[in-house]
């Protein structure tokens, strides 16, 4: 039968598929559209098996907000060139858009979520039949507090989001956290909630530094224990300098503008290597 370019382009909106795809699974289906569906989602899940040894090293990442909660969510393919397509960048938007809606408590659980009538699961390997790239939803980041913020590096490769402890907080001090978190990359907001592997690698990698100059043996551990404290400075949110203003720690920056106001929580996620 004849399979006109209104098929074709019916059958593009309802998969994403590139038109040539349409055609020859509207061919194969013989007109019909539930089956060429099926032929072009089958035809992703070969990808899948085919690419799954593959490196997905590029992609995108999306951050935002609705109301009290905020999120990252990142899926990743093989190249730059799919990263920044606008279709891809599309279905990471509706993945975010999707964890906005429900507030899942885990990536197993959002993975699950149906977005147009998939799950997201189903969405991006149906995605990987329309580009021939391996893919793969890898990341889902979320906190809740009164006042959130999330901030997208452009380029879509890095993204942060923090929380405050008190509701409407200045939109340009939320923002600079955002931003600081995403340039210093801290690990914790306070010395206290650094996890105990990172001390003790921290104060391994000092001890063997000041080994190696030569240091006396009976002033090691204290030279790790400085070499700790400086740690804490550099990489611990509220510790640290402000980038804008290096004078001031965040925590004096924050009390600044409010002496109540702190972070109480953030996450922050890149694809850049560090």
């Amino acid at each position: 039968m004849a399979i006109s370019m209104a098929d074709i382009q019916h059958l593009r909106k309802m998969t994403g598929a590139g038109m040539m795809d349409c055609k020859n699974a509207l061919n194969e289906a013989e007109g019909d559209f539930d089956k060429a569906v099926e032929i072009i989602r089958k035809k992703g899940q070969a990808f899948a098996a085919k690419r799954e040894d593959r490196e997905a090293a590029e992609g995108c990442v999306l951050a935002a907000t609705q109301g009290d909660f905020a999120a990252i969510v990142a899926v990743n393919c093989e190249t730059d060139f799919v990263a920044m397509n606008a279709d891809f960048v599309g279905m990471t938007k509706s993945i975010l858009d999707a964890a906005l809606e429900s507030k899942p408590a885990d990536i197993d659980t959002l993975k699950a979520v149906e977005v147009s009538g998939r799950a997201i699961t189903d969405l991006v390997t149906d995605r990987m039949g329309v580009t021939g790239e391996k893919m793969e939803f890898s990341v889902y980041k979320q906190i809740t507090a009164p006042t959130v913020v999330a901030y997208v590096h452009p380029g879509n490769k890095l993204a942060s989001i923090v929380g405050f402890n008190k509701p409407n907080v200045d939109e340009q001090v939320a923002k600079d956290i955002a931003m600081q978190i995403a340039a210093m990359n801290p690990v914790a907001l306070v010395p206290e909630e650094v996890s105990e592997e990172i001390k003790q690698r921290e104060l391994s990698i000092a001890r063997e530094k000041a080994i190696e100059a030569g240091k006396p043996e009976n002033l090691i551990d204290k030279i790790a224990e400085g070499a700790l404290n400086k740690f804490y400075k550099e990489f611990t949110l509220l510790q640290q300098e402000f980038v804008k203003n290096p004078k001031l720690t965040i925590a004096q920056y924050l009390a600044a503008h409010d002496k109540e106001l702190t972070v109480v929580a953030f996450q922050r996620y890149t694809l850049n290597a560090e």
